[in-house]
């Protein structure tokens, strides 16, 4: 690259870093998950807002050829490569091989509905769509119910961490469901570019199913075996934390080239590679914080930023396209991944929070759209139509997620916190003391404290408690019609495993309905908001008085 393009790259990189920021705060500001601002950012950046106010201004800072066009394509694939590769160390692998049923009722139905929608009308209203030419009907149908039917795994990654959700049950169902459910639209995708037979491919469709199930099943079972083995010998011979952090970015990359090359896409294997990486027992807390911190907050705002560079949504505006798209979208994969959710056994508002959280097309649906409208299967109508529909589902899903997780209890945390229920304990260690909270809360259950410690434990096997801030929130789902919260102050404090190192030392148990998973979402969020402020919490851990103790802890 010349000095010139070195100099408008970089410069446009700071743009979008800085307007992604700044939309994406705002957002974050009004309750809102920040990926929503992150896509504005590009569509006020890009021909819909800057191209028309100063067309030259944008083919300067974001040409469509040339060198500054390639670094930031090239940039905008690793970025959602690294996405991929985070998200899957979040992912607990032993509990989505225990919600594999449900995932895969969620996948595969969530699949068939929508795509059955988009094949079917495009199929027989092929002008209502754009298509004239009779000879890639079929195709086209083909194209727009996969389009359909494919979800996003970077935005629906993306907005479960901003809702606080991904390291919940229904967090690692949805990603779970979202994996299988883009594997599979890759795979039908990848036999519609083998039928236009113009992509260059060297690796048939036969070839690529066997590469890729090889590949999901060497890593997920052998070299999630052997990772687990090299992690502890590389944090301790290595420098920290450059030596692990190298090591897991050259994995991720190496098994995003290779699903790339077999004909599926890229983020399948750093996904793919970075649950193995993640359930490693012997990986640092710390250095899962550091390479989240990082990846989500410099390279995902860039992938999502570039979203919105792509089309403009004015120029090439058809509103029965759009409102096609956006209506079979919408009822499709929403009530396709409800009913998938449901037959898996989750309750009324868990599968329509479901069926929401799978509609996000997001980058795959215009990924694909690209291929298709470079290879002259779509016009560009049809591709502005799939950008809104996904920005659409993308922004969509997250609100109306939040609605149906929503309380529909008259349970507050407020009224749950009392002083009858506060111990405090000299326990020096988590099982010590989750035995002390079990035994003091069975006789206000009613339930036997050998199985509320087992219903604790087995939660605490799943994933970390600790949350920051000196507080930790062991929770588990009894036989009971109401919640109980019991809360625990230690003299010395446990490691609980929080996510900014610090020892608990205030730890409290949330016992929920079974049946009622809403409700202990509602009551976890409430908690973890609470100890926000760290000095608040400080100056709490210096108060003896239970009543006091608990009385502050309700006004914050």
């Amino acid at each position: 690259m010349s000095a010139g393009s070195i100099t408008v790259f970089l410069l446009s990189i700071s743009i979008m870093l800085f307007f992604a920021k700044l939309l994406g705060e705002f957002f974050t500001k009004i309750k809102q998950p920040a990926i929503i601002g992150e896509i504005l950012a590009g569509v006020l950046l890009g021909p819909t807002v800057l191209g028309m106010i100063s067309p030259d201004m944008l083919e300067w800072l974001f040409p469509k050829t040339g060198e500054v066009k390639t670094a930031l394509d090239g940039f905008t694939t690793i970025a959602v490569v690294l996405l991929l590769l985070v998200s899957g160390i979040e992912v607990d692998f032993g509990v989505v091989l225990r919600h594999r049923k449900t995932a895969f009722s969620i996948s595969l139905i969530g699949i068939i509905v929508p795509f059955a929608l988009g094949f079917g009308i495009s199929y027989l209203f092929p002008e209502m769509m754009g298509v004239q030419d009779k000879n890639i009907h079929l195709l086209f149908a083909l194209f727009i119910g996969t389009a359909i039917a494919i979800s996003s795994l970077p935005v629906i990654a993306k907005i479960l961490i901003d809702l606080n959700l991904f390291k919940t049950q229904i967090g690692f169902i949805i990603i779970a469901a979202a994996m299988l459910n883009d594997l599979l639209g890759w795979l039908i995708f990848s036999v519609i570019l083998g039928l236009m037979d113009n992509t260059g491919r060297s690796i048939g469709f036969g070839q690529t199913i066997l590469y890729t199930i090889v590949f999901v099943v060497f890593v997920l079972f052998v070299g999630r075996k052997l990772i687990n083995q090299a992690v502890p010998w590389i944090q301790s011979k290595l420098t920290f934390p450059g030596g692990i952090l190298n090591f897991i970015l050259i994995l991720g990359f190496l098994g995003a080239a290779f699903t790339e090359y077999v004909g599926v896409h890229a983020i399948l294997g750093a996904f793919i590679v970075g649950i193995a990486i993640g359930d490693s027992a012997h990986l640092k807390e710390r250095t899962r914080e550091i390479i989240q911190q990082f990846i989500t907050n410099i390279f995902a705002p860039l992938f999502f930023v570039s979203i919105g560079l792509r089309v403009n949504f004015i120029a090439n505006f058809d509103f029965v396209i759009v409102s096609v798209l956006l209506v079979i979208a919408l009822i499709g994969k929403v009530a396709g991944g409800a009913i998938g959710a449901r037959i898996g056994g989750l309750s009324k508002n868990e599968s329509l929070a479901v069926g929401f959280g799978m509609s996000s097309s997001g980058a795959m649906g215009i990924i694909i759209g690209v291929i298709a409208l470079e290879a002259g299967l779509i016009i560009e109508e049809v591709f502005v139509g799939l950008v809104i529909m996904a920005l659409f589902t993308s922004i969509a899903s997250a609100p109306m997620m939040s609605h149906f997780l929503k309380r529909k209890e008259s349970f507050r945390l407020q009224d749950l916190l009392s002083p009858s229920n506060f111990l405090y304990s000299s326990a020096t260690d988590k099982e010590t003391l989750l035995i002390e909270l079990a035994n003091f809360a069975a006789p206000k259950v009613k339930i036997p404290a050998k199985e509320i410690l087992q219903k604790v434990m087995e939660r605490e096997k799943q994933g970390a408690t600790g949350i920051a801030n000196y507080l930790a929130i062991p929770h588990a789902k009894i036989k009971t019609n109401k919640p109980y919260v019991l809360t625990a102050k230690i003299k010395e404090g446990i490691n609980f495993g929080s996510v900014d190192g610090i020892n608990s030392r205030i730890v409290i148990l949330l016992l929920t309905p079974e049946n009622k998973n809403e409700l202990q979402l509602q009551l976890l969020a409430e908690t973890a908001k609470k100890f926000s402020n760290k000095e608040k919490i400080e100056e709490l851990l210096s108060i003896d008085d239970k009543n006091i103790f608990i009385e502050m802890l309700k006004q914050m």
